[in-house]
C-alpha cells in the first residue's frame, strides 16, 4: 500500500453530505413509458468499474417493481475490479432513471440504466463508486460559491481495426493488427487490392474512397442520436488504418461521463456488427498519430459563462486563467487518472499531436491547454486539457480536471505567460524551462503520490480511493508490463 497522508482543512462544504441517491419520480414514470411504447422484455442494468469500464446484469422485466428504485438489485462486489474483498461482497445496484433508454444494441426490446452502487448495511454511496465520485464533485463545486455547472466536452478518438491478434506466454509475445486502410497494405495480394492506403499522418479529412468509414460513422452517429446523446460532427482522423472521431456536444460532468460510456459502447458495437473492431487503447500503432481525449471544460452559474472576458487574452476572463493555472500545477499528478495506461505514454512523446508541455495558449495545438478560437461568442470561451486519452474513467477524470481547475481559483494560481509558438520547434534551452506530463505511467503515479490533496477537497475523492487507485495501476499494469520481455528488446540485445 502507498503511505497514507492526512487531507488539509480546504475550503468548500462536503460533497458526501450535498449529495444521496434519490429517486426521480418524473424520470421513473418516464422509464415505465419507454417499456410500454417499446414492448420492453429486459432490464439491463449498467454500472463502472474502477479502471473505467462498463459491467451489466439484466433482469426480467417481472423483476422490476416500485421498490426496486430504492431497494436495487443484489451483485457480488468482489468480482469487479478495484471495489470489495471477498468477505464483504454483497452490494446493492440502484437504478438511476433519469438514464433510460431503449438499449441500442441488444435485438430483444431491452431497458438500459445506468446504476448508482450503495452499500447494503449502510445504505450509503460506496465511496469507490466513480459514478459517486463524479456526482460528489459537482455537488461541491455548487458548495465553492464559484459556480454551479462544470461542463465538459470530450473528443473520444478511435481505431476501426479489421483483424487484431495478440497473445503472451512464458516464452513468446506478439500483437498483429491489420486494416483495409492501412499504409502498410499497398503491396498486398488482396484479390484485388483498390489501392487507395491512407499515408501515415494523412488521415485527416479525405473523402472516400480514402475514407472507407463513412457510412459507419454514420450509423454510429445516428445510433447515438436516437440514444439521447447530442452527436454533431464525424470524421477521420489524422492516423492511417481507420483512426475515428466523433463529437459529442457538451454536458454536464456526470452526465457527459454517462453519455461517454455509451459513446465508446455504441462504436464498439456498431463496429463489431461490421466484423470489425473498435479500440479506444491510446496507441495501438507504432510511428502514428494516438488516439486522444481532448477535454473541453467550462463553469457556468445561473445559467452564464464565467470564462470571457472580452478584454483579456484570447477572450478569457481571470477565473479562466486561475482554472488553467491549477490544471498546469496539477498536470502531472492529473496523468495518473487522465492518461492512466502504460500504453498512454506511447502516445505522449514530441511531434505526434500530443502536447507534453504544461502550458496554455489561443489556438495553438502544441500546448497542454489550448483556448479554442473558432467563435467570439461568451458561451464559447472555454479551455481544452490535450493531455488525456480514451483509456480514463471519465467519472474520474473529469473529476479531477474539475478539481484542479478549482484548486487553481481557490489559491488564484498564475499559469504564466502564454505560449503562441509550436513548442516542437522550441530551443532545447527553451524547452528545458517547461514543465512537462510524466514520461511514464510509474511517474505519474509517483506524482499522484506526492499530489493530490486537492482531489480530497470536500470529500471528492477519498484517501482510500487514491491508494486503491495507485496501488491496482501498479500491482495490475506497471509492474506485469514492465517485467515481460519486449520484442524490441530481441532486435537491440539478443546478441549481447
Amino acid at each position: 500500500m502507498v503511505k497514507k497522508q492526512s487531507s488539509k482543512k480546504v475550503s468548500g462544504g462536503s460533497s458526501s453530505d450535498a449529495f444521496q441517491v434519490k429517486p426521480n419520480t418524473a424520470a421513473i414514470e418516464r422509464a415505465y413509458k419507454l417499456i410500454k411504447d417499446y414492448k420492453i422484455e429486459i432490464v439491463d442494468l449498467k454500472f463502472c468499474d474502477l479502471p473505467g469500464t462498463w459491467q451489466h446484469v439484466s433482469v426480467a422485466l417481472s423483476m422490476l417493481s416500485p421498490s426496486s428504485w430504492v431497494d436495487g438489485f443484489g451483485f457480488d462486489g468482489s468480482s469487479i475490479r478495484g471495489f470489495k474483498k471477498i468477505n464483504e461482497s454483497d452490494m446493492l445496484l440502484i437504478p438511476d432513471a433519469t438514464t433510460a433508454i431503449v438499449d441500442p444494441v441488444h435485438q430483444i426490446p431491452t431497458l438500459s440504466l445506468v446504476c448508482d452502487i450503495i452499500d447494503p448495511i449502510t445504505r450509503k454511496p460506496y465511496s469507490r463508486s466513480p459514478r459517486y465520485i463524479a456526482r460528489k464533485a459537482e455537488a461541491f463545486l455548487k458548495t465553492t460559491g464559484f459556480a454551479d455547472t462544470v461542463y465538459f466536452g470530450p473528443e473520444a478518438e478511435f481505431f476501426l481495426f479489421n483483424d487484431v491478434r495478440y497473445a503472451q506466454n512464458q516464452h513468446s509475445g506478439y500483437y498483429y493488427i491489420d486494416s483495409v486502410e492501412g499504409e502498410w497494405n499497398t503491396g498486398t495480394d488482396e484479390k484485388p487490392n483498390l489501392a487507395y492506403k491512407t499515408r501515415n499522418k494523412e488521415g485527416y479529412y479525405p473523402v472516400p474512397p480514402s475514407d472507407t468509414l463513412q457510412d459507419i460513422r454514420s450509423e454510429m452517429v445516428l445510433s447515438m442520436i436516437k440514444s439521447g446523446i447530442t452527436a454533431e460532427i464525424h470524421h477521420h482522423e489524422v492516423a492511417t488504418a481507420g483512426q475515428c472521431e466523433i463529437d459529442m456536444k457538451f454536458d454536464s460532468l456526470t452526465t457527459m461521463a454517462d453519455k461517454l460510456l455509451l459513446y465508446k459502447y455504441i462504436v464498439k458495437n456498431v463496429a463489431r456488427k461490421h466484423n470489425m473492431v473498435a479500440t479506444f487503447m491510446p496507441k495501438p500503432l507504432f510511428a502514428d498519430n494516438g488516439s486522444g481525449m481532448h477535454c473541453h471544460q467550462s463553469l457556468w452559474k445561473n445559467g452564464e459563462p464565467l470564462f470571457y472576458d472580452a478584454k483579456g487574452y484570447a477572450l478569457i476572463s481571470q477565473m479562466c486563467k486561475w482554472y488553467i493555472g491549477g490544471l498546469i500545477k496539477h498536470g502531472k499528478s492529473l496523468m495518473a487518472i487522465c492518461a492512466p495506461t502504460t500504453n498512454s505514454y506511447k502516445r505522449l512523446v514530441p511531434g505526434y499531436e500530443a502536447p507534453v508541455n504544461l502550458v496554455y495558449s489561443q489556438r495553438n495545438r502544441s500546448a497542454a491547454c489550448r483556448i479554442p478560437t473558432y467563435s467570439a461568442s461568451p458561451k464559447a470561451r472555454r479551455v481544452e486539457f490535450r493531455p488525456p486519452d480514451p483509456s480514463a474513467n471519465p467519472y474520474l477524470a473529469f473529476s479531477a480536471l474539475m478539481m484542479a481547475g478549482i484548486d487553481g481559483i481557490i489559491n488564484k494560481i498564475d499559469p504564466g505567460q502564454p505560449v503562441d509558438e509550436d513548442l516542437f520547434e522550441l530551443s532545447k534551452e527553451r524547452l528545458a524551462k517547461i514543465p512537462t506530463v510524466p514520461g511514464s505511467l510509474p511517474e505519474a503515479l509517483d506524482a499522484l503520490e506526492k499530489d493530490h490533496e486537492y482531489l480530497l477537497r470536500g470529500g471528492v475523492f477519498t484517501q482510500d480511493v487514491i491508494d486503491t487507485w495507485i496501488d491496482y495501476k501498479k500491482e495490475k499494469e506497471s509492474d506485469p508490463v514492465r517485467l515481460r520481455p519486449h520484442p524490441w528488446e530481441f532486435y537491440l540485445y539478443f546478441d549481447v
